[in-house]
């Protein structure tokens, strides 16, 4: 990262997310002042003390003297106290604010866009990367504000004492710049190589969790493990740079300490044999130019936590200014649903980086209250064609209408409001059945539910449940059978009441008792519904209207079961292949 690229960042985090604290910054700059002055009234105090005290021997002074340094300790951690807990006040907000904004943005983009990274890949950026614009923020402004006023208040005070001296020690500062300057870009560098690390060891987790049972059933754990150990050991190596070029620093400022303290020590031993300096004044001197010492060490390799921050920010900000893909006119009116009729016209689709087209020139009519089933082999683009229905992604040419209304022109909220989805990929929330099911309508009643789940034949064993409706069903409902996750798919597709149904082979995993009962339920719950089915087993879909054969993202073939028998080959060998496999 140059410099360039690193005060745009910087200034866009300032601008965005912490001017608006402007007023609390000013009084931990305020305290900051207070830090200064207590650390230079520290030094000062030994000229006295050494003059008053040990040669002069002022009983006065013994009393008053301690007392000062006491008071200025007072002041110096009081004032650090709260200026530190502003900042860390301060940092939390701002991760808070920009954890709030990753959220929108994730809830609010589109599935493409979401599908392009790995899920560990964006916790990564929630977490990872917000915690070190935190440390920027909380650590590397009180830091510099803190430090720099030390500095600044330490170097009068040498000054004062004796300004060849203080030429004399300030020669090691720009050696100290130029140290932090190379060492900051090289952090940089090094932060973002971590992130990536980072990103493949959350990905490789969140694997490993979810994937736990296939691990086992093909006795993969030794694979996994050494696949643990190799990216631990990647992270690890990643983490000793980053740790290794944070205290590169240490040990060049250790060296010209010790070469600015030896030449000290001679030019002062010159100075106090021709009188030039007297003994009390060399003792104050020196102790401000010891204190110095930590800010200067501090100062050099801030920069060093700005350009961790930075490539943090950067990273979160390459997600916030990721655009939708899909398009709202905000403007767009509302869909206004009478007969439920569903068109697609001359619609082409295929996804982001990909060549082949999933669905090619697809033109679909399907008659609102009726139902519409997608046949074909895997991959012949079924699950694309209902995926461009609620506008997961939008087709490259032509277009899709409902009720002679083009879903590109009106709001999302009602196009989707209008459709549900039940699929094979049931997704549930670790919560109680209740709360699963009304996810569809968050003010349902209690009769209502209920009467959802009599639909969706899931009441039975609801009810069996150790707390029924209250029962905890686990991360994406663990404790639940396949059926027993489906119908509460259904039942909560029946609370939504949309009159659109899309049914993505959403019994192609059930035993047959299973299906049974869940067939039932879709049947109950597509009654005068527009429907349009996916169907693995094709003796599910005989009865539907309306049966679209699909080949290779092309419409070959629509009729009804015996229509598509007598005309269609590829229906026709499609049946057969399942009637001789039963």
């Amino acid at each position: 990262m140059d410099i360039s690229s690193l005060k745009k960042i910087l200034s866009r985090l300032f601008s965005s997310y912490v001017k608006r604290h402007f007023s609390k910054l000013m009084l931990a700059l305020v305290l900051s002042f207070g830090v200064a002055g207590g650390t230079a009234a520290i030094a000062w105090l030994l000229d006295p003390a050494v003059k008053k005290i040990f040669i002069e021997q002022d009983k006065t002074m013994l009393l008053i003297i301690p007392f000062a340094i006491v008071f200025a300790f007072t002041i110096k951690g009081l004032s650090l106290y709260f200026a530190r807990t502003i900042l860390i006040k301060i940092a939390n907000e701002v991760v808070r604010n920009i954890q709030v904004e990753l959220s929108e943005c994730f809830l609010k983009s589109d599935i493409s866009t979401i599908e392009s990274k790995h899920s560990g890949k964006y916790i990564q950026h929630f977490l990872y990367d917000v915690g070190l614009v935190s440390q920027l923020v909380g650590n590397g402004i009180l830091n510099l504000m803190k430090d720099s006023l030390t500095l600044l208040v330490l170097i009068a005070l040498m000054f004062y004492q004796n300004w060849k001296l203080a030429i004399f020690a300030l020669i090691m500062m720009p050696l100290a710049a130029i140290v932090a300057k190379s060492l900051g870009k090289r952090l940089g560098k090094v932060t973002s190589e971590s992130a990536k690390v980072i990103g493949n060891l959350t990905a490789f987790l969140s694997e490993m969790i979810k994937g736990s049972r296939m691990i086992k059933i093909y006795q993969q754990e030794n694979f996994e493990f050494n696949r643990a150990k190799k990216v631990l050991h990647e992270h690890m190596s990643k983490q000793n740079k980053i740790g290794f070029v944070m205290i590169r620093a240490q040990p060049i400022m250790e060296m010209l300490t010790g070469f600015m303290i030896a030449g000290f020590i001679f030019y002062t031993g010159l100075m106090v044999s021709t009188g030039e300096i007297e003994i009390n004044n060399f003792f104050s001197f020196l102790t401000a130019m010891m204190l110095a010492y930590q800010p200067i060490r501090s100062l050099a390799t801030i920069n060093m936590l700005f350009y961790q921050g930075a490539a943090g920010a950067e990273r979160v900000f390459n997600i916030l200014d990721t655009e939708s893909h899909i398009k709202e006119n905000k403007a767009a009116n509302n869909l206004k649903m009478t007969k439920g009729d569903v068109e697609f016209k001359n619609v082409t689709f295929a996804y982001p980086n990909t060549k082949d087209k999933a669905v090619k020139n697809v033109n679909i009519q399907i008659e609102g209250g009726t139902t519409a089933a997608l046949v074909g082999h895997s991959g012949a683009g079924k699950s694309t064609i209902i995926n461009l229905l609620p506008r997961f992604y939008d087709p490259n040419n032509g277009q899709i209408f409902i009720d002679k209304q083009n879903i590109q022109d009106v709001s999302l909220f009602s196009l989707r409001k209008s459709i549900s989805l039940v699929s094979q990929d049931i997704i549930l929330f670790d919560d109680t059945v209740r709360a699963n099911i009304a996810y569809a309508n968050l003010q349902a009643t209690e009769d209502q539910i209920k009467k959802a789940c009599e639909f969706a034949a899931a009441d039975e064993f609801i009810e069996k449940l150790p707390q029924s409706y209250e029962t905890i069903i686990g991360e994406n409902g663990i404790k639940l059978s396949g059926g027993q996750k489906q119908r509460l798919s259904i039942a909560r597709a029946v609370l939504k009441d949309s009159p659109i149904i899309l049914l993505d082979e959403a019994t192609s995993s059930l035993d047959a008792e299973s299906e049974e009962k869940v067939q039932n339920a879709i049947i109950n719950l597509t009654k005068n519904k527009t429907t349009l089915v996916i169907a693995h087993r094709l003796s599910t879909i005989i009865r539907a209207n309306k049966i679209i054969v699909v080949n290779q993202g092309n419409i070959v073939d629509t009729g009804t079961h015996n229509d598509l028998l007598k005309n269609s080959n590829i229906y026709k060998n499609l049946y057969s292949k399942q009637l001789s496999a039963h």
